[in-house]
């Protein structure tokens, strides 16, 4: 339970935002269910919601669509855990990190609260959110290089968004980083991806054995794999609910596709009853063999492009 000086400081923190960003009958700053800060973007082309932990796009609904993404139903109570579903972020790694197994996995930003630095709306009808990462003590003893950090979330038809790293430092930079999107489909069991045919790829549940994909992608059982040297569009063919998700990536040369199973979709805590059947993973991302190096002084974009494509 929030005790009440708490209360107090995120109705203060809601209204400040909305005094400053709150666009009218287009963007509005509320509380969840646990009082923790998120936005409500709506406007003619489609609804979405973003958590300001994480910098997480929770809900993308396109008007007169279902929706395209999931989450979770059992949002975490301890803030330190990420939310499952929508769209974390992993930064400044991707997956455990290399040499200290303490650090948490896919990096900090994903658990942690960005500050948000500007709303739009635009004349095509898209609105547009932007968030920046600002480091603290904590986060810098974690990781600690010179980086700008920014976040651009557009909605509209698509869903549009755009992780932007600019190296501050006088150094290269080494990172890994990813969308881990979660896609609401109606059974994993009766859905194809496709786009990723003839790509080598790493098979995290098989000992990450280098192999070479056959075909479209069907989930049978667990799955855990990092396609690598790919920039193509994916596409999740979902017959039962009559389409085909498009992803577009731009600064990625990495997709991974993710599924627990059942087993490990159980032992989860957070994915609900049976409900690895109703997601799939499709993440872009730039991971192993696909570390981005950064020059001081310039900026990577990963992009991301999601769409709707009826059948």
């Amino acid at each position: 339970m929030i005790d009440l000086h708490t209360f107090k400081t995120q109705l203060s923190n809601l209204q400040t935002l909305n005094d400053r960003f709150a666009i009218q009958h287009f963007v509005t700053f509320k509380a969840d269910r646990y009082g923790a800060p998120t936005v409500e973007i709506t406007n003619d082309q489609a609804v979405a919601t973003v958590a300001l932990q994480g910098g997480q796009v929770l809900t993308f609904r396109p008007r007169d669509q279902d929706p395209v993404l999931w989450v979770s139903p059992f949002a975490p109570v301890d803030k330190a855990k990420p939310i499952r579903g929508g769209v974390p972020i992993c930064w400044p790694w991707f997956g455990p990190h290399e040499t200290d197994k303490a650090k948490p996995v896919h990096g900090f930003v994903r658990t942690r609260n960005w500050e948000v630095v500007g709303t739009e709306q635009l004349n095509t009808g898209e609105t547009v959110l932007k968030l920046a990462f600002v480091p603290t003590t904590e986060t810098q003893a974690i990781w600690n290089f010179p980086v700008e950090l920014q976040l651009v979330i557009q909605v509209g038809t698509d869903l549009k968004v755009n992780l932007l790293t600019r190296n501050l430092g006088i150094q290269s930079l080494l990172i890994s980083e990813g969308f881990h999107t979660y896609f609401k489909v109606s059974d994993v069991r009766e859905i194809a991806v496709e786009g990723l045919e003839g790509t080598e790829y790493v098979d995290k549940v098989d000992q990450g054995h280098k192999k070479i994909q056959s075909g479209a992608v069907k989930i049978t059982q667990e799955t855990d794999r990092v396609y690598l040297h790919t920039s193509v569009d994916t596409l999740i063919d979902d017959p039962k609910l009559g389409r085909k998700i498009r992803i577009v990536k731009t600064g990625s040369l990495s997709t991974v596709v993710w599924n627990p199973w059942e087993e490990k979709g159980a032992q989860l805590g957070d994915a609900g009853y049976q409900g690895y059947l109703g997601m799939l993973c499709v993440e872009v991302a730039n991971a192993l063999d696909n570390q981005v190096t950064i020059p001081a002084g310039i900026q990577h974009d990963l992009g991301m492009r999601i769409s709707l494509d009826s059948k």
